[in-house]
């Protein structure tokens, strides 16, 4: 009798705030993840996550598949070798409805930008993101605890000792930055303004990113913000509803690009190994550079990456001209 092999899939989801990987089995269980900052070198987190995941896992086990999602995911693909790429919406989807077949939102709020997810029997029916405007962001928070001088990790668990909130101004960050000095001037406990900030950016998003759409239970929070324990009760008292956070509300990005490449590997039985590079990665040259197209009245800014010094992946014409990648 044939023993099965294991089989085992890479999601790498890289955002303009965090990089995040995670590694699944066939039966799409988390086997292990990492959750680092991209701090504006995309190319240097993407290698950094590598090398700490095969540190964090067996050297030897094989990659099936790999996929790639996130702001920065076709960069991220190419520096991978992903077999596919596909955008957060689609991936933080597919990550909710493997821990619950039953949500109906999503509610993911990252390091720059918010995006909500409605679901209707399985399938994304409708979505918003926020990628303009930075209040209620993982960033806003992280500057304001440490203008408060207060570990971001303890920000929450302040919000949920205060049984007055303080009104805060949270349409915009400017407006609610000053709102808050001037709350801290007239002499309102910490824990009050800490709530009223997790009440305002609550209240910033439903009205912004959730205006208009259809919120139904159940619903899941996910992103690094749903760490915070304020955030998620505040939700919880404008919408009159739980919130359920995923044991791994940080890397759902990650996990669903993973279950991505799982599916298109299984789609494709005739298909031969993954692309993925291998956990060299980090040992191998990646560079990036860049050149306007003068051909016609666009002008064209075309990416270039090499591999070793080999190209390996050119876009940006809008015509194609010069695109050498999928």
């Amino acid at each position: 009798m044939t023993q099965s092999i294991d089989r085992y899939y890479l999601g790498v989801d890289v955002g303009s705030i965090s990089t995040n990987l995670a590694v699944i089995d066939q039966s799409k269980e988390l086997v292990e993840s990492v959750y680092i900052r991209t701090e504006g070198k995309p190319v240097n987190s993407v290698q950094k996550g590598i090398k700490l995941m095969r540190e964090k896992i067996d050297y030897d086990i094989e990659i099936a598949g790999a996929g790639s999602t996130g702001s920065a995911r076709k960069l991220t693909g190419v520096i991978v070798g992903a077999d596919i790429v596909k955008n957060e919406i689609t991936a933080h989807a597919l990550a909710s409805l493997h821990y619950n077949p039953e949500i109906q939102t999503v509610m993911e709020i990252g390091g720059q930008d918010s995006k909500i997810i409605i679901i209707r029997n399985s399938i994304v029916v409708d979505f918003a993101m926020n990628t303009v405007c930075a209040a209620g962001t993982g960033s806003f928070l992280d500057m304001q605890a440490s203008r408060l001088d207060i570990p971001i990790e303890n920000f929450g668990s302040l919000a949920l000792k205060s049984d007055n909130a303080v009104s805060i101004a949270g349409r915009c960050t400017v407006f609610a930055e000053s709102d808050m000095i001037h709350k801290q001037q007239l002499g309102h406990p910490t824990e009050d303004i800490i709530k009223g900030l997790c009440e305002a950016l609550a209240r910033n998003y439903l009205n912004n990113v959730g205006k208009g759409k259809d919120i139904q239970t159940p619903i899941m929070f996910q992103g690094g913000v749903a760490a915070n324990a304020g955030m998620r009760e505040a939700f919880e008292k404008y919408l009159e509803q739980e919130i359920i956070i995923p044991e791994h509300y940080d890397v759902m990005g990650a996990i669903g690009a993973a279950i991505l490449a799982q599916e298109n590997n299984e789609k494709n039985i005739l298909q031969e190994d993954s692309q993925f590079y291998g956990w060299d990665i980090p040992d191998m040259s990646f560079n990036t550079s860049g050149f306007e197209c003068d051909g016609c009245p666009n002008i064209c800014e075309i990416v270039e990456i090499r591999k070793n010094d080999k190209l390996i992946a050119r876009w940006g014409s809008r015509c194609g001209k010069w695109d050498i990648a999928d």
